[in-house]
């Protein structure tokens, strides 16, 4: 079992304020979960874990959750009117809910074409990586 050591001794060290937000960057970017952890481990030479991001990807899972959170209203909205259909007993009131439906239908098949539309692209940029 690994024996904790604790550190009794301070090192106090002037930044410019530049040089503060550049060791702060650094930490967020690091596994290290303390600014002494991290400061430690860069005096003394040893390896310092970073996180690293695939910007790309994270942007395309952006923009897919706001098209799935759309998806989703035009969904929630396809079921109201198949709802309000059940209740309805007059021509005119069919040929209204005909048109509402005609509008939901667009309306999904653009975003069905938007998403098609971003899988293809994400699939370029890592088809050229």
């Amino acid at each position: 079992m690994k024996e904790k050591i604790n550190s009794s001794k301070r090192l106090v060290v002037k930044l410019t304020a530049p040089e503060q937000k550049a060791l702060c960057d650094a930490l967020s970017k690091s596994t290290c979960r303390y600014f002494s952890e991290y400061a430690r481990k860069k005096l003394f030479d040893k390896p310092i874990k970073i996180f690293t991001r695939n910007q790309s990807l994270d942007d395309f899972m952006g923009e897919m959750i706001l098209l799935r959170n759309e998806l989703n209203a035009i969904g929630n909205d396809f079921n109201q009117l198949v709802k309000g259909l059940q209740t309805l007993q007059q021509t005119e009131q069919i040929r209204h809910w005909a048109g509402l439906n005609e509008i939901t239908k667009e309306l999904l098949q653009q975003k069905v074409e938007e998403i098609k539309l971003k899988i293809n692209q994400i699939n370029d940029l890592w088809l050229q990586s």
